[in-house]
């Protein structure tokens, strides 16, 4: 079978430096381009160096955008819409519920695209009314605009078939769990193994940062909490979290590559407190490491953790100290629960697996109706 040209457009870029989208497209684009594949990722330019034309075997295209928190992603998405114009692509993928509003340029040029919607967008505690009112139409836009809709939960792909009657295709993330190379990162933060508590997130209202602090101020003990993250356009949120730590918490920022893993390896436990969205690649890769996680108690988080998580509820802060206080007095029970954490993603979600679903739908749509 020939190779497929393939546009990947709405995230920030690779590689992977903000969430779960840029995370998706490095994943499935690198393995698509493995086996022979040319697969295109429109990248912004504050994510990205100069220097960087490829990645993985993927092309890299920069284009600009404005840095406003609501210009964002829609200046970069139309720039890179216009762009596939001068292209040849057998066929799109486009992340970001939001970006629906610029699938007619797509179709307008006769490319065929699928949009991939990670949840439910308007329920964001960090947009305003306009902002909620914009996503609110852009998920009806979602249902009658793509030729086809992509889910990644079985929660978001319900929600879109009852509220709308809208047929999806529900594809997961996955995770590859590799050995970490000891960059110094537990070192450098005065760290030892399984001798914290792990949180990682975009530090926003919805990702409850502010709900873990006060939970973890209740813990007795002196194992700390690291909170990595860090949030464009938030620096008043991120000052009221650091604001309300204690002494025993670290702030050492965003983490990627082989730090973030070297944390994800030897965490005691991981923290995930999200409450909006699909499924979340971050728990997915604390499990596939083999943490005990203690999570956020909602639909799409028990989807993806099952019976293998300590659950709490963000609304009481008590649900959570006490989770945590006891994986601090029992670490034995913590490394079991992580086991069979490990032993749920490996058998659920693989991005082999995902990668022959994304091939599978790219050809189809290449294909025609």
């Amino acid at each position: 079978m020939r190779s497929l040209r393939i546009a990947l457009l709405g995230s920030r870029g690779i590689p992977a430096r903000y969430g779960g989208y840029e995370t998706l497209l490095e994943e499935i684009g690198s393995r698509l381009a493995a086996r022979g594949h040319q697969v295109t990722v429109y990248c912004r330019t504050r994510y990205t160096h100069r220097h960087e034309r490829e990645h993985r075997g993927v092309h890299l295209i920069r284009l600009p955008t404005l840095s406003s928190k609501h210009l964002d992603t829609p200046v970069h998405t139309f720039l890179s819409c216009l762009h596939t114009w001068g292209c040849d692509y057998d066929a799109a993928l486009m992340v970001n519920g939001a970006n629906a509003l610029f699938l007619p340029l797509l179709r307008l040029c006769r490319l065929p695209v699928a949009l991939h919607v990670d949840g439910i967008e308007k329920r964001r505690a960090k947009w305003g009314a306009l902002g909620r009112a914009v996503y609110a139409l852009c998920e009806r836009l979602a249902c009658v605009l793509p030729n086809v809709l992509v889910t990644d939960a079985a929660v978001i792909q319900r929600h879109y078939q009852e509220r709308y009657h809208a047929e999806s295709r529900m594809i997961t993330y996955g995770v590859e769990p590799r050995p970490a190379r000891d960059d110094h990162t537990l070192e450098r933060l005065g760290l030892v193994p399984r001798g914290y508590f792990l949180y990682v997130s975009r530090f926003e209202p919805e990702n409850h940062p502010l709900a873990v602090i006060e939970g973890y101020r209740q813990v007795a003990g002196e194992l700390p909490l690291v909170m990595v993250g860090d949030a464009p356009y938030a620096k008043r949120y991120i000052a009221a979290v650091r604001a309300r730590a204690d002494r025993r918490v670290l702030f050492p920022g965003a983490i990627y590559g082989e730090g973030y893993r070297m944390l994800l390896a030897n965490a005691l436990a991981y923290v995930h407190a999200t409450e909006v969205g699909g499924t979340h690649p971050a728990l997915v890769e604390a499990m596939g490491y083999g943490n005990c996680v203690v999570v956020n108690e909602t639909p799409e988080n028990r989807e993806v953790a099952g019976d293998c998580a300590r659950f709490f509820r963000v609304g009481e802060p008590a649900t959570l100290a006490a989770a945590l206080e006891h994986v601090r007095t029992d670490p034995g029970a913590a490394r079991r629960a992580g086991e069979a954490a490990g032993q749920r993603i490996a058998a659920r979600y693989s991005w082999k697996r995902a990668c022959d679903q994304y091939e599978t739908l790219f050809r189809a749509l290449q294909a025609g109706p």
